[in-house]
């Protein structure tokens, strides 16, 4: 454990933070996953589903949780995925 007085706020601050960006990151899991299976069933929600999973992706990369490359690249890959599933 630090002796430091500053070391020990940084711990406390990266454990909260740690926290928060592993909340945000479940639910972009979430997000994609609801989207993938309403593509899959054919729903009028999978339009729906998509832009929240997309607008999810969005935040997290402009929040600095994800890389905005690798925003890019999940997003990418989701579209490729509601291709295949809904084709």
């Amino acid at each position: 454990m630090a002796n430091i007085k500053s070391q020990i706020k940084r711990n406390r601050q990266n454990e909260r933070r740690r926290v928060r960006n592993k909340a945000v990151k479940s639910e972009i899991k979430t997000r994609v996953k609801v989207a993938v299976r309403a593509a899959q069933d054919g729903g009028e929600q999978a339009s729906e589903a998509l832009r929240v999973a997309m607008k999810r992706i969005d935040k997290a990369a402009a929040k600095g949780i994800i890389h905005k490359n690798q925003a890019a690249n999940r997003k990418s890959r989701l579209m490729k995925r509601l291709e295949k599933a809904s084709g």
